[in-house]
């Protein structure tokens, strides 16, 4: 990650005060300062191809709203959306607290950010989901997520595989019937 000082960013003196741990561009992209960071941040890629249309995977993945019905069933136990974050209960009652970065259509891409109740506790999480065509009848998923800090990656890289093959295996045995 390429770390910029505030300085570079505002042209000298910062518009709020004193530079934080963290420069925050926007909604979620967070630049950590140089001289604070905690280490580089670690940027996980998982694909998975699964026997379903692009077009089928896609609508499970873009239903926001039915992760416990559609995406992972029994993993999640409801799914309550308040505008543009989600609420993720798992079957134990904890509950995850995430911002809907992105809904893209046309790219077939999610992007969401764990912003509360992440487990393990994380400083900074940010993914997306992207949905490729494989072939003629089925598509790859790709599962991109930054993480900090990044001695955590190998707990996540873990994470992230298991719920990849559990969201396949709900997609493809739902299009079976």
């Amino acid at each position: 990650m390429t770390m910029i000082r505030r300085s570079e960013v505002f042209g000298g003196r910062g518009a709020c005060g004193p530079a934080p741990d963290a420069l925050w561009l926007g909604w979620l992209i967070t630049i950590p300062h140089p001289e604070r960071s905690p280490g580089p941040m670690a940027s996980i890629r998982h694909e998975v191809v699964i026997d379903a249309s692009p077009e089928y995977t896609w609508d499970v993945l873009r239903d926001v709203g039915a992760v416990h019905e559609r995406l992972l069933p029994g993993r999640i136990a409801g799914t309550r959306i308040e505008g543009d974050q989600r609420f993720l209960t798992f079957p134990d009652g904890h509950v995850i607290r995430e911002l809907i970065v992105a809904i893209d259509d046309d790219a077939r891409r999610l992007a969401y950010s764990v912003v509360e109740g992440a487990r393990p506790s994380v400083e900074h999480h940010h993914a997306s989901f992207e949905v490729r065509p494989e072939g003629d009848r089925m598509s790859r998923l790709i599962w991109i997520t930054d993480i900090l800090p990044h001695a955590l990656a190998a707990e996540i890289r873990v994470r992230i595989e298991r719920g990849a093959a559990e969201m396949k295996q709900a997609i493809q045995a739902a299009v079976r019937g």
